[in-house]
């Protein structure tokens, strides 16, 4: 039954989508903040430690095209509910199922559907209501819900595991999410708002939204800072923990779950101050010095291995601080620039591109630390060569058309 009372567009419900995509997102991290405890439990490579964090991003990439350009044609809602229950059984059984390679494998690829049928399904459930400022506003809410509960994840997967073991990590993930599934089904629409005529195109038909350079261009920065993002989430617990080892570390430093989780949160609120540089510079040149920036940090951060755990742990707070930097703007970019009858196939196509580069960082950091080792030539290879990625992603966005001027609301995305 639908809660009535919280109408499509009002506050109270879109704080309630936003509530749900946080509950969704506690799970999502578990994985990368136990990572170095799983490479040794099931004596995993890096390269299979890599495949097991990226193969939740290539799965998302796979059904989102899918799943997001459906709610076109039917409500959100049954996209969302789906989308939810299926990461519950993921973490569910990632907790009581799996002990090993494969059988991990099959649960990360379910939680990466999962994922698929949550996140910008929730988004456009929030923002079909809305247009303009208020539509922006929405974005910001979203991506900070999101951005703050991915934060979290490594912190609470991490006591969790401290106090429980890991498994209880992955089965408060699932009743978390089973949660998020319990809100859609209260507070979404049971039935779309009168279609447009548009949306009866073919539901894979992509070709409108490639014709759409403005959109493009945002979809391809997307691409290369999910890229980044996800290759130092995956890896960036991995690499303090092993620093930490090698060098040693003051009493007072935390742990690297609890020290990826304030470099998470430090990047929410960097974000914010980039959009308040974006209202004086121009979204244009805020995104090449975040870029720009980014690129260089991850040419140092990894060398930093060799030299004490203070400078890593500083690096990596500044490097994840310039990923950050124009995160949401975007998403927002992307939403804002769609046709709004194809607005779930353009956002369906932007996190399809966006994820295949999350699906490929972590994947390319494991790969080059088998080659070079776990030494600091090898983090300096593995985390450097982002570098290039980001440099190329840079200008091909320039290449696309340089970003609009106008500034939205800019907080952390996921």
């Amino acid at each position: 039954m639908v809660l009535r009372g919280l109408p499509p567009g009002s506050h109270a419900y879109t704080r309630a989508i936003v509530a749900a995509q946080m509950l969704g997102q506690i799970g999502a991290f578990a994985l990368p903040a136990l990572l170095p405890g799983y490479i040794a439990r099931w004596d995993l490579s890096k390269t299979d430690a890599g495949w097991l964090v990226g193969i939740f991003f290539a799965a998302y990439v796979v059904m989102v095209p899918i799943l997001v350009a459906l709610t076109d044609r039917i409500p959100p809602r049954r996209v969302y509910m789906f989308g939810t229950g299926l990461t519950a059984i993921a973490h569910l059984g990632f907790a009581l199922v799996a002990d090993g390679f494969w059988s991990g494998f099959a649960f990360r690829i379910l939680a990466g559907i999962g994922w698929a049928g949550t996140y910008m399904p929730g988004l456009k459930a929030i923002t079909d209501p809305l247009e303009g400022v208020a539509q922006s506003r929405a974005v910001s809410w979203h991506a900070a819900g999101v951005g703050i509960s991915g934060s979290l994840s490594f912190a609470i997967a991490g006591l969790i595991d401290r106090a429980a073991g890991p498994e209880a990590a992955f089965l408060v993930g699932a009743a978390t999410a089973f949660a998020a599934m319990l809100v859609a089904a209260t507070v979404m629409p049971a039935v779309l708002p009168r279609q447009a005529p548009a949306a009866q195109r073919r539901l894979l038909d992509f070709r409108p939204v490639f014709r759409n350079r403005a959109a493009m261009g945002w979809i391809a920065a997307y691409t290369v800072h999910t890229w980044e993002l996800a290759a130092l989430r995956a890896w960036g617990v991995t690499f303090l923990a092993v620093v930490i080892a090698q060098e040693g570390a003051p009493s007072w430093l935390p742990d690297p779950t609890i020290l990826f989780t304030l470099a998470a949160l430090v990047g929410i609120a960097v974000s914010v101050t980039g959009n308040e540089t974006a209202q004086r510079w121009g979204r244009a040149r805020v995104v090449t010095v975040a870029m720009s920036t980014a690129a260089a940090l991850s040419l140092v951060a990894g060398w930093s291995a060799g030299v004490s755990t203070l400078a890593a742990v500083l690096l990596v707070l500044l490097w994840n601080a310039a990923i950050y930097f124009d995160s949401s703007a975007l998403t927002a970019g992307t939403v804002q620039a769609a046709d709004k009858e194809l607005r779930g196939a353009t956002m369906g196509l932007h996190s399809m591109c966006g994820y295949a580069g999350g699906f490929i960082g972590p994947l390319g950091v494991g790969l080059a630390l088998d080659l070079a080792g776990e030494t600091a030539l090898g983090w300096g290879i593995a985390f450097g060569h982002l570098a290039l990625v980001t440099l190329t992603g840079l200008a091909v966005l320039r290449w696309l058309g340089t970003p609009t001027r106008q500034a939205v609301p800019t907080v952390a995305a996921s």
